[in-house]
């Protein structure tokens, strides 16, 4: 499959495909011209990726994880205290947000001209 029709099948750009390739989260292989070809698992494992970013996990977190999740054989405890801490990172950032928010509002409160 080539990076086009990857691309139509996750969603994700062509850039975003090169940029998970340069971080190590997809393999591709090349032809003779150069051009990227990715076998049909990379559909699924695109799809993981996006579902990791969006849950608030940056490139590095995700190399770090993803070979606990696409392989179930070398699943370990490991991998529920890695995402719990990124659950609990994520969670202090809204904590840090609602204080923020309270402030805020607290100045829209003492300065509002009726």
């Amino acid at each position: 499959m080539r990076i086009g029709d990857l691309s139509a099948a996750t969603g994700a750009s062509a850039r975003s495909l090169r940029y998970y390739e340069e971080q190590g989260l997809l393999v591709s292989a090349r032809s003779g011209g150069g051009q990227r070809h990715y076998p049909e698992t990379a559909v699924e494992r695109v799809s993981l990726i996006q579902s990791l970013l969006s849950a608030g996990l940056n490139s590095a977190a995700i190399q770090d994880v993803l070979p606990c999740i696409s392989n179930e054989a070398i699943r370990t405890p490991w991998l529920a205290e890695r995402l719990t801490s990124e659950l609990d990172r994520v969670t202090r950032q809204i904590d840090d947000l609602n204080r923020t928010r309270e402030i805020l509002a607290g100045l829209v409160e003492e300065y509002r001209v009726d």
